[in-house]
C-alpha cells in the first residue's frame, strides 16, 4: 500500500519539474552509457591484441565521465522519488506514480514528453499494458 496516491491532476502539476529531471537523468545515462562503451571496446580492442598501449589519458576521462553521470542519474531519481515518482526506465523516461482506480491501486503512468497523464497501469503490469484514463 502506498504512502500516497496521486490523481492525474497531482501528476501533472509536477510534470514540468519531471521534465527538468528526466531530461537531465536521461541525457546522463546516454552519456555514462557511451563512456562505458568505449571502456569495454578499449579492454576488447587490448584483449583481442593480446595487450598493447593503453591512452591512460582517455581511460581516465571516460572512468570519470561513468562516475560523474552515475551521481546525476542516482541524484535526478532521487529527487524524482522525493516527488512521490517510481522510475521505471531511463531509455523511454518512464515514472510511475500511486494511484486508486475504483478501489484498486494502481500506477498512473508518465512518459518523457507527455504533457498530460492519460495512461494508467496494474501494479503487475508495465509500460506495454497502459490503458487509457
Amino acid at each position: 500500500m502506498a504512502d500516497r496516491y496521486f490523481s492525474p491532476a497531482d501528476v501533472e502539476k509536477l510534470i514540468p519539474a519531471l521534465s527538468r529531471i528526466m531530461n537531465d537523468v536521461m541525457t546522463a545515462h546516454t552519456e555514462a552509457t557511451r563512456a562505458r562503451e568505449r571502456l569495454q571496446a578499449e579492454k576488447q580492442r587490448l584483449a583481442f591484441a593480446g595487450g598493447g598501449v593503453l591512452d591512460r589519458a582517455a581511460w581516465r576521462a571516460d572512468t570519470e565521465i561513468v562516475e560523474q553521470r552515475v551521481r546525476r542519474v542516482r541524484a535526478g531519481l532521487d529527487k524524482v522519488v522525493r516527488l512521490g515518482g517510481v522510475p521505471k526506465d531511463l531509455g523511454l523516461g518512464l515514472v510511475d506514480f500511486p494511484h486508486l482506480r475504483d478501489g484498486e491501486e494502481v500506477h498512473l503512468c508518465w512518459k518523457y514528453g507527455e504533457r498530460e497523464i492519460r495512461h494508467w497501469h496494474g501494479l503487475d503490469e508495465g509500460y506495454g499494458a497502459r490503458k487509457p484514463l
